[in-house]
């Protein structure tokens, strides 16, 4: 089963995107009962994370923490300029997996998935692959 991409267009340098939606949406048309869904962001300066949406501060604290940990500017030694985008997209990671059961995303109750921007604002590729479950009979 090939993967499909959704687009998300961020409108900041450092911003965290409710991608959730459109991922459950990619699973509905799949028509996927039981699996595994695959976010994967092919950037280098944006990744993917799974965390609280209920309260959007969540997410604003975890992007304001890590604005802090990893300043814009440093004493980096690459040459254009967005070494802090590239060490924030390996502390978040590049993709996350979800369980699929009876066509729905097995999300916890707050969780939500997140695309996070850190060198933006910039239209991103998301990908997503989702692997059907084997049948117990072929258990």
């Amino acid at each position: 089963m090939g993967a499909d991409t959704i687009r998300v267009t961020t409108s900041s340098r450092s911003v965290a995107v409710d991608i959730t939606q459109a991922v459950a949406a990619k699973v509905r048309e799949r028509k996927v009962s039981d699996g595994l869904c695959v976010v994967y962001v092919p950037h280098t300066t944006a990744g993917v994370t799974i965390n609280e949406g209920a309260d959007p501060a969540v997410m604003e604290d975890v992007m304001n923490t890590l604005n802090a940990m990893v300043p814009w500017r440093g004493p980096y030694k690459h040459m254009e300029g967005n070494s802090a985008a590239h060490i924030k997209t390996s502390l978040v990671g590049s993709s996350v997996q979800v369980l699929v059961e009876k066509g729905q995303l097995q999300l916890g109750t707050w969780q939500r998935i997140f695309l996070c921007e850190f060198d933006g604002p910039r239209t991103r590729k998301v990908r997503i692959a989702l692997i059907p479950g084997s049948s117990p009979e072929a258990v």
